[in-house]
């Protein structure tokens, strides 16, 4: 049974590890608080700004087969008051220097993406130059292992009432908005970069790589991945990510794809969510909206779907990915913790 249940694990997991590097709440209702060492963070914004309140946790995942892990999720939020931006990126690494790859991004997106002479007037295209130069200056550093490591990206630069998206990979950016009954509707604003979608797929296929799931003993297949046209590595599941040199020999791309989005053009728009595939593995965006909507705050929300991915981690595999998960609330949306109505 053991056996069973590491094969179904891997089927999912990549390897994870320990960061202690924790941005998120003040006050946390969360097993291995200690642990966490959690150097919390949860803003108030004012002035007019679309963003009331938000808030983020990145939580070191369980696995019994590996009681070193480390958390390999890297959380960013942090605010530019020359432009009057807010900037929040969830980044899930993998690989055995996976933690390495997330938290050196970590350490310079912001500061490189705020200085950027195109940030004021072109948030797409200084994301796309600092995502580069970032990711070009973690694989140049010779104490970070690159060729099987890397991370995904996803981020958000909130400025007047648009929301600007940058995706590398499965982590995932979320809006909710009231529906006509009164309740939320929660949709993805980006999209995951799965091997087997077409244009990812025909991309890989055309640099010489291949795409296919693994056939595990039970007989269920594991999720597609993306592998060198010769030899069976190195098996990423996704089809863009950051780092990761010998798959992005085989195809695999870092190039951001992005999303604008207006906010409340025609519909009220009331909660934003990124996180990583720790929450999205079994949870779906309306579920996660549902949940997050009855929280009179983004550090609750954060807390409670943190908790419930747990537990549906534990029910299904037996382990916990890492989970890191980043809520905004917007225009009025329980500002001053106020009723949603």
């Amino acid at each position: 049974m053991a056996d069973k249940n590491l094969k179904q694990t891997r089927r999912r997991l990549s390897v994870m590890s320990d960061n202690k590097l924790i941005e998120g709440m003040d006050s946390v209702n969360l097993d291995e608080k200690a642990e966490a060492e959690a150097a919390a963070q949860a803003q108030s914004s004012s002035g007019g700004f679309i963003v009331n309140s938000y808030g983020g946790y990145s939580k070191k995942g369980y696995a019994p087969y590996n009681p070193k892990k480390k958390n390999q999720d890297a959380l960013i939020m942090a605010e530019d008051p020359k432009t009057r931006s807010l900037l929040l990126v969830v980044l899930d690494g993998h690989g055995e220097d996976g933690d390495k790859v997330a938290q050196a991004i970590k350490g310079k997106f912001a500061s490189y993406l705020f200085k950027h002479k195109d940030f004021a007037t072109d948030i797409k295209a200084a994301i796309a130059d600092v995502v580069a130069k970032v990711e070009g200056e973690v694989l140049r550093d010779m104490a970070i292992e690159t060729d099987f490591s890397g991370t995904t990206f996803t981020c958000a630069v909130i400025r007047g009432n648009t929301c600007t998206c940058g995706n590398v990979g499965d982590s995932r950016s979320t809006i909710g908005y009231r529906n006509e009954s009164g309740g939320i509707t929660g949709i993805a604003l980006t999209a995951d970069h799965k091997p087997d979608l077409p244009a990812e797929k025909a991309r890989i296929e055309a640099k010489g790589g291949r795409v296919f799931a693994v056939e595990y003993d039970d007989g269920v297949d594991g999720p597609p991945r993306v592998w060198l046209g010769h030899m069976d590595v190195p098996g990423l599941a996704m089809s863009r990510s950051l780092c990761d040199a010998v798959a992005h020999s085989a195809g695999v791309s870092s190039e951001p794809e992005f999303v604008e989005y207006e906010f409340s053009q025609g519909r009220e728009d009331l909660i934003l969510i990124l996180a990583s595939d720790g929450l999205w593995e079994f949870m779906s965006d309306q579920e996660v909206m549902d949940i997050a909507v009855g929280t009179t705050e983004p550090r609750f929300a954060v807390d409670k779907l943190i908790s419930e991915a747990n537990e549906r981690w534990m029910r299904e595999e037996q382990v916990i990915d890492d989970t890191t998960v980043c809520v905004a609330f917007l225009g009025n949306f329980m500002a001053g913790g106020g009723d949603a109505k």
